[in-house]
């Protein structure tokens, strides 16, 4: 007989405009301080998005640690109704020392850095290197993967977090020639069909970056000044 075949998918979310973005400081465990109030409306506006109907039927979510997203989470799951399950390791990159200081000071204290160049590098003492990072990740995923199989976890998280996944599963290993640049509060879905029971190995990329929900809206708070800054 032919094995069943299952579903499984992930929506990953990123979290709404942070106001560690808008203050341009470091936004780890000390430095966020949750959503901006551009993001508290971008998540409503993805919250009345999934009310409306259209988008697949979430089974379970999960939410990273950081303000930013665990709010983002609870916005949404207004309409979800679900059990919110804290994820430590879809926690954004861990800046250590850098954790709550301005972009420039970062720069001023630990010298220029070049992570994406030198994926071994520190950011700042105490910091994840971004290798150290795209593994916590990548473990972590194929953990949630695994414990989800045949359903539709939903993931709010950080750009970083997206970044691996969109690598991981469209087997891109190192950093490629190019940037993702996921927008806030915007949708990523990928999707695996494969036998029951068994870990997905080959995934299709449904969407990256669907933000059609937020027409309308500016792209960033007025005050906040631009940066080449990591994702978050």
């Amino acid at each position: 007989m032919a094995p069943e075949l299952v579903t499984t998918r992930l929506l990953l979310v990123r979290h709404g405009e942070s106001n560690a973005t808008v203050e341009q400081i470091v936004g780890g465990a000390k430095g966020c301080t949750g959503l901006s109030e551009l993001g508290r409306r971008q998540a409503a506006r993805l919250r009345e998005r999934f009310r409306a109907g259209g988008e697949p039927p979430v089974d379970v979510l999960y939410t990273s640690p950081m303000p930013r997203a665990s709010q983002t989470a609870q916005i949404l799951n207004e309409v979800l109704g679900l059990e919110e399950l804290v994820e430590a390791d879809l926690e954004e990159h861990r800046p250590g020392r850098a954790d709550g200081l301005r972009w420039d000071e970062v720069e001023a204290r630990f010298g220029p850095y070049e992570g994406d160049r030198y994926p071994h590098r520190r950011l700042a003492p105490e910091a994840e290197s971004v290798a150290e990072f795209q593994h916590r990740v990548s473990l972590a995923l194929y953990r949630l993967i695994d414990a989800n199989l045949g359903r539709c976890a939903l993931l709010s998280c950080h750009g970083g977090v997206i970044d691996v996944a969109f690598r991981m599963a469209l087997g891109l290993s190192g950093r490629a020639q190019y940037d993702l640049w996921t927008l806030n509060a915007s949708i990523t879905e990928l999707a695996a069909r494969h036998p029951a029971g068994v870990h997905p190995d080959r995934w299709r990329l449904v969407r990256y970056n669907d933000a059609a929900h937020l027409v309308g809206l500016p792209t960033q708070s007025a005050h906040r000044a631009d940066r080449d800054a990591p994702a978050g």
